[in-house]
């Protein structure tokens, strides 16, 4: 075992205990091709009597990650807990500081702490590797950190959260709500008891701030990001998006401008038909956009414990293969002392096309004054589609109003809505989607 690659492993949930399995069961063909032996040693959960369906009497169990992370027995720390806080935190960080390489699959951890743990990590010649972070199973990071050093970036985007992602796709496929498809995802075990930080975008945000840092070298900051989850969005809308020829999906977008970095997340229309469009159920995409390479695309399983560990795993190998006092590629990219400031792109400049869908009052003058409201802000009109009234009780009727617009900007949009409210035509709240323009 003195010539193994020892692994300790804090975190035997899904993922953790199917890293165990593939270890174990994979050990001959990860020698062969890692070269040299990799092995779990030790290992740390919440739980030490739960079953988790592999062998761990041969393995030695520490009750305090930071103490794992510490320890002789191992080479290299596996974080699998999760959470931006402790023990993530700490364990990660006394790994690194106790000569440990680490791997971890923890967004939460990187965006809130990403770039200190970096630059530990290169103060001590170690290597921090997060493939699993985004994305999943698709190898992402690598593509991005190692097979990208010649390209300048110009845009990356994708589809970052299988849970919101099914939830868009069975609204379409089966013409049910938001709150029905939401109950079926976390019947299916794709959304948590508590789903707020899938649904509201806030995971997807975390993995876009780590791509938008390697994509343009800039600090991570995902409170630089627009947040807008998908909870709003209605089958109508699912609907007049197909009619128009989109569907909606829920976007992490990150965009170089002579601004600054436009960082956004939010439901995005993109044409039918796109390779984006037909990214369908749980599965990821990551599309980037750069000056030597054009335009790539990468999709595949976003989640679950066998594509998550695999992720992991090729980690491993990569810290298996390195050469002892060999100088490491940097975290994030570039060192992270070199590491920009984030500027960030306000969103009210961002230009574009818009789905709008309003309710108006079903009277003389309503089209008049939207159609002048439009145009006080300089803002075309691509479509205008008015759907059948609606009436309840002795109230007047209602007319369900959608506009499509030519690129114009945010700021334009919300300002010719809020003249549309304040002439008193409107019912309710305004919709409005970005439509995604794709090269």
């Amino acid at each position: 075992m003195s010539n193994s690659l020892r692994l300790g492993i804090a975190g035997l949930g899904t993922v953790g205990a199917a890293l165990v399995r593939i270890v174990q069961e994979k050990h001959d063909m990860l020698t062969a091709r890692c070269g040299q032996s990799v092995v779990v040693t030790c290992v740390n959960a919440r739980s030490k009597s739960k079953d988790r369906g592999v062998d761990l009497s041969n393995l030695t169990w520490i009750d305090d990650p930071v103490e794992l992370a510490k320890s002789d027995d191992i080479d290299v720390y596996v974080e699998l807990m999760g959470g931006d806080g402790d023990p993530a935190y700490s364990s990660v960080k006394a790994a690194l500081e106790n000569g440990k390489h680490v791997v971890t699959a923890n967004k939460a951890l990187l965006a809130k702490h990403g770039v200190e743990l970096a630059e530990i990590a290169e103060q001590n010649g170690l290597l921090l590797n997060y493939e699993a972070a985004v994305a999943g199973g698709i190898p992402i990071i690598k593509v991005m950190r190692e097979s990208l050093t010649a390209n300048s970036v110009t845009r990356v985007f994708g589809i970052l959260n299988g849970t919101c992602n099914y939830i868009l796709t069975r609204m379409e496929d089966d013409g049910l709500s938001f709150e029905e498809c939401l109950k079926d995802a976390q019947d299916l075990g794709f959304a948590e008891a508590d789903p707020t930080f899938d649904i509201e975008g806030n995971d997807t945000a975390h993995k876009l701030s780590i791509l938008a840092s390697l994509a343009f070298g800039t600090r991570i900051a995902p409170d630089a990001i627009y947040l807008e989850g998908i909870t709003k969005i209605t089958i109508e809308d699912i609907e007049a998006a197909r009619e128009l020829g989109y569907r909606i999906k829920l976007l992490g977008v990150a965009t170089k401008t002579p601004n600054g970095v436009e960082s956004r997340v939010h439901p995005a229309m993109v044409p039918l038909g796109s390779a984006i469009a037909e990214i369908g159920g749980v599965t990821n995409a990551v599309s980037i956009e750069a000056d030597t390479v054009g335009s790539l695309m990468m999709s595949g399983p976003g989640a679950g414990g066998d594509a998550t560990a695999s992720a992991v795993a090729g980690d491993i190998c990569d810290i298996a293969k390195s050469k002892p006092g060999h100088q490491h590629g940097p975290a994030l990219g570039q060192p992270a002392h070199s590491l920009l400031p984030h500027e960030r792109s306000q969103m009210r400049a961002h230009e574009g096309g818009y789905f709008i869908r309003l309710t108006v009052q079903d009277k003389p003058g309503t089209m008049a004054s939207i159609a002048t409201r439009m145009a006080e802000q300089g803002i075309s009109l691509e479509s205008i589609v008015q759907r059948k009234h609606k009436k309840s009780g002795d109230e007047d009727s209602h007319a369900p109003i959608i506009l499509v617009t030519h690129e114009t900007t945010e700021h334009a949009i919300n300002a010719a809505l809020e003249g549309v409210k304040s002439d008193g035509r409107l019912v309710g709240h305004a919709q409005m989607i970005r439509i995604e323009k794709l090269t």
